[in-house]
């Protein structure tokens, strides 16, 4: 099992530093798993010592956000879980290359990870580049695993579905947070993957937008979430403060789940509608706004 020992009762933070995760790593105490979200060729390339590879909490994309599609997710990721010997009882590190690159896949795998029951887990803040920066070591070698049992305990309460965002349309208390790209906020394209990738283009009615990449430092060699009172700053331009409810959605629920990390740091309640666009666009039942702007 990939860096699994005995876990200490410690407080988890969303973020973590590599000098922290260096420093956690050391000690014969802890039960950590790091999770590489990596593609598999870049992890076989070199990865953090130890960590291992889950590429599907970047590329899994949730049917429909129904009891019986949230279950199907459930099923899916447990049954991953068990297979490289996560319980979800451990310690748990996520990580891509650099915050502002993929999409916000760490992000997402944390946001995953916590929906399906794991207490423990935190992003590695400046991801694999951060690491590498900070002049830590790096590997090529897989871990070998054994299989375990992972414990379901599903967390609705982080998760939005598409009729909770449906009832959410007329509730001027709930702020609907679109993220995505602008190319996808202005209704030229459907997708980051490509603009007729679903059938229909737009917003969800009554959303306001904040590009997600707007509350880290993008421009940086080493990207990272803004200080609070930046986010806070940003956020107030949108309407929202420290006091509003908000549901994040973009493509997939992964640009949101990065999001939803930032606003969580600045004291923000948010929720991510994880189905976002993907699911959203393709029920023609459902209303969006569909002007070109």
């Amino acid at each position: 099992m990939a860096l699994l020992q005995k876990n200490s009762n410690v407080d988890t933070k969303l973020l973590i530093s590599p000098k922290e995760l260096s420093s956690l790593l050391a000690e014969k105490s802890s039960q950590t798993v790091v999770i590489d979200t990596r593609s598999p060729e870049e992890y076989a390339v070199s990865h953090l010592p130890e960590s291992i590879n889950i590429r599907a909490f970047f590329t899994y994309l949730l049917d429909k956000s129904s009891p019986e599609g949230l279950k199907k997710l459930q099923e899916y990721f447990a049954e991953i879980m068990s297979e490289v010997g996560i319980s979800g009882a451990e310690r748990l590190i996520v990580y891509e290359d650099t915050l502002n690159k993929g999409y916000g896949q760490s992000c997402r795998a944390a946001f995953l990870l916590k929906y399906l029951g794991c207490a423990e887990v935190s992003v590695l803040h400046g991801g694999y580049q951060g690491w590498l920066a900070a002049g830590l070591p790096t590997t090529d070698d897989a871990p070998e695993s054994e299989s375990s049992i992972f414990r379901l305990h599903p967390d609705a309460s982080i998760m939005v579905s598409t009729a909770e965002m449906l009832q959410a349309l007329d509730d001027p208390a709930i702020i609907k947070l679109d993220v995505r790209d602008r190319i996808e906020w202005q209704g030229l394209s459907s997708s980051p993957y490509a603009p007729d990738y679903c059938p229909r283009k737009g917003r969800i009615p009554k959303a306001v937008w904040l590009e997600w990449h707007l509350l880290m430092n993008s421009d940086s060699q080493i990207p990272m979430f803004r200080s609070k009172a930046e986010i806070l700053a940003i956020c107030r331009s949108v309407g929202i403060t420290a006091d509003s409810i908000v549901y994040v959605y973009c493509f997939k629920g992964s640009r949101a789940a990065n999001t939803l990390i930032a606003l969580e740091e600045a004291g923000i309640k948010a929720k991510n509608y994880f189905g976002s666009w993907n699911e959203w666009s393709r029920d023609s039942s459902l209303p969006i706004d569909s002007r070109v702007i």
